[in-house]
């Protein structure tokens, strides 16, 4: 059994210990330490990272009671390794663990909902509450309090008991452990079996700052930060804000009515722009019609036009050349896309000459027997694609 020296001393980053095993399993190369100060997955909270004698430890894992370092490369001095923990990735995963302990707590006792699981992301933390919805009210309430609870700088403890002595304390989950349970106490607020690694006093936590909740399920995830995160978040937003401000030069409490009235002018604008470019359409497919009365084919061979222009304009042609055939092609720069329809007077499925017209430009489509669309490769210029189309025809 490797000693984990991360339970004896959390702030303990620097150690010197040697190597028992080595060996590979399917997270790779590992070793196995006589001691440690690296914290393994578990309970919610990540791994630590670091290095080992300078070889990078990009994962930990306790498994069948051993830690496992995973690393890239071998260690040279077996009997001789000096581990550095990475500082501030622990320093974060305690402020994250001990705010959600606090955090819980609080729901638990004030609103009666207790936490499900718990998550500790790289950015944000969740955790899943068991109700199905929060009120403003209630969160302001909570947040409050455990920021008040943070402020107290109270203790947090940390102990090893038996299973029957753990259960004396007012435990928020029934323990599913045999043998002895290390338990994670702040007094009056929370008294918990954890193997997480926490701070000496709720103060380290810094702060907490809730950032919103979603429905999973039958639940809620609420999504906060601690510590430094919260610092980070509100770097984030004011950097947000300030280009915002620049762009929109109102005061901070007008850049929402504002922008929000910027959105509403744009979207009038481009329901004016669809209603303009429709009836350029129609111009356009009247002005086709016209110079092709007498043409069994229509065709046409445009540049860049979006596959929705050659739609909406094949629809508009074929409406009034009732036994015409229409081919419309759009050449882009490495592909071909085209419309194939034919005239309500014409008994013929179009699909089936699609088909076989696709496999010119290995290409794929499809619609109604008497509307397709489709596009493939440029391996021809549009028209000798359209001429070829025609010949099918």
């Amino acid at each position: 059994m490797t000693r984990k020296l991360y339970y004896e001393d959390v702030y303990m980053m620097n150690f010197d210990s040697k190597v028992t095993r080595t060996d590979a399993d399917e997270r790779g190369l590992y070793v196995v330490l006589e001691v440690t100060a690296f914290y393994p997955t578990g309970g919610g909270q990540p791994n630590d990272e670091g290095t080992l004698n300078g070889v990078a430890v990009f994962n930990v894992e306790e498994v069948d009671g051993e830690v496992r370092h995973y690393i890239k490369e071998e260690i040279a001095n077996k009997e001789g390794v000096h581990g550095e923990v990475n500082r501030e990735r622990r320093l974060d995963h305690m402020q994250q663990h001990s705010g959600q302990h606090i955090i819980s707590a609080v729901f638990d006792d004030q609103f009666n909902i207790p936490t499900t699981s718990f998550h500790l992301g790289k950015d944000t933390v969740t955790i899943d509450l068991d109700t199905e919805k929060l009120t403003d009210e209630m969160l302001e309430n909570a947040e409050g309090q455990v920021n008040q609870i943070i402020r107290s700088n109270d203790p947090v403890e940390t102990k090893w008991v038996s299973v029957e002595e753990a259960v004396k304390y007012p435990l928020r989950k029934t323990l599913s452990v045999q043998g002895d349970v290390r338990l994670v106490i702040i007094p009056e607020v929370d008294y918990n079996g954890c193997g997480g690694t926490h701070p000496h006093s709720t103060g380290e936590v810094m702060a907490a700052k809730f950032l919103g909740w979603t429905k999973n399920k039958n639940q809620v995830r609420l999504e906060f930060v601690c510590g430094h995160r919260v610092l980070q978040k509100l770097g984030q937003k004011h950097h947000v804000l300030s280009e915002m401000k620049r762009i929109v030069p109102k005061p901070e409490q007008e850049l929402v009515d504002e922008v929000g009235e910027l959105i509403k002018a744009s979207k009038e604008k481009d329901k004016k722009i669809a209603e303009l470019e429709e009836q350029l359409l129609y111009y356009e497919a009247q002005e086709i019609l016209s110079v092709s009365k007498e043409q069994s084919v229509i065709r046409r061979v445009f540049s860049n036009r979006p596959i929705k222009m050659l739609q909406s304009l094949g629809k508009m042609i074929v409406e009034e050349a009732p036994s015409a055939y229409l081919i419309l092609i759009s050449e882009q720069e490495e592909q071909l896309q085209f419309v194939l329809a034919r005239g309500a007077d014409i008994n013929r499925n179009m699909n089936e000459v699609a088909k076989q017209a696709m496999t010119l430009i290995e290409g794929k489509g499809g619609g109604k027997p008497n509307f397709v669309q489709g596009g493939g490769k440029r391996l021809v210029d549009g028209e000798h694609f359209a001429s070829q189309i025609q010949e099918l025809l």
